[in-house]
């Protein structure tokens, strides 16, 4: 499929902020200078932006355009519908200590497809609320052949692009088909620990795995969050 203009211009950005050369805080070229560029309208520049925007990978600030975001912005585990940009229902988040490889627990694990034993990079973040409290944490696991073929993951440094495009960058492969999962349990410590709960306090639990194109799993992420701030509401007609 072809790709259009904004969005060539949309990606050569995220390559160039992923790259450094805008850091946080920093000025993305106005729309009438990527219109110059790009030799495009600048209706088209403008919506190339407007695809990092809804990304959260830029805000506008007034008096001076577009800055790359100083404080990444994901959604919590789940909520990843077909369409849905990160920036919607998105929140900060902090990373916690440095990606590493461990044994997933047995249901990340059977999620994967991979074997009791073998090892996966896992990602830790705490989502925080506008004060600052922590709302859920989750760990992303990411099996073998993702991690060895997109290193990036493997740093500690957010990746400004998002990890979904990064992925589909270096493998050629990107989510088709999410899989949620919801149950109940009590807190392990270290969960209580990130969310400042006491011991063994009831959380829910969400378990999102993302497929290819060829049904084989991307990712398992596991978001945990305090039954006190969980609540899934559904609207279906009847």
């Amino acid at each position: 499929m072809a790709v259009l203009k904004y969005e060539e211009i949309a990606e050569s950005l995220r390559a160039r902020i992923a790259a450094g050369e805008f850091a946080p805080g920093a000025t993305i070229p106005s729309g009438r200078d990527l219109a110059e560029q790009w030799d495009v309208s600048r209706a088209t520049a403008i919506k190339a932006v407007d695809v990092l925007r809804n990304d959260g990978v830029v805000v506008a600030k007034q008096g001076t355009g577009f800055v790359v975001t100083e404080t990444p912005v994901a959604r919590p585990a789940g909520t990843r519908r077909a369409g849905s940009a990160r920036i919607l229902g998105g929140m900060p988040f902090l990373r916690i200590g440095k990606p590493d490889w461990a044994e997933p627990p047995t249901r990340v694990a059977v999620a994967l497809g991979i074997s009791p034993g073998v090892l996966a990079l896992r990602r830790i973040r705490v989502l925080q609320l506008p004060d600052g409290a922590p709302h859920s944490c989750v760990e992303a696991w990411f099996p073998p052949e993702i991690a060895e073929a997109a290193p990036r993951l493997a740093d500690a440094a957010p990746i400004a692009e998002g990890t979904t495009r990064y992925v589909r960058r270096q493998t050629g492969r990107f989510p088709t088909e999410g899989v949620d999962v919801t149950t109940v349990r009590l807190a392990t410590d270290a969960e209580a620990d990130r969310l400042g709960l006491p011991p063994a306090s009831p959380v829910a639990v969400l378990i999102h795995t993302a497929h290819d194109q060829e049904g084989r799993p991307l990712v398992c992420e596991e978001g945990v969050t305090p039954a006190s701030l969980f609540e899934q509401v559904d609207t279906y007609a009847m």
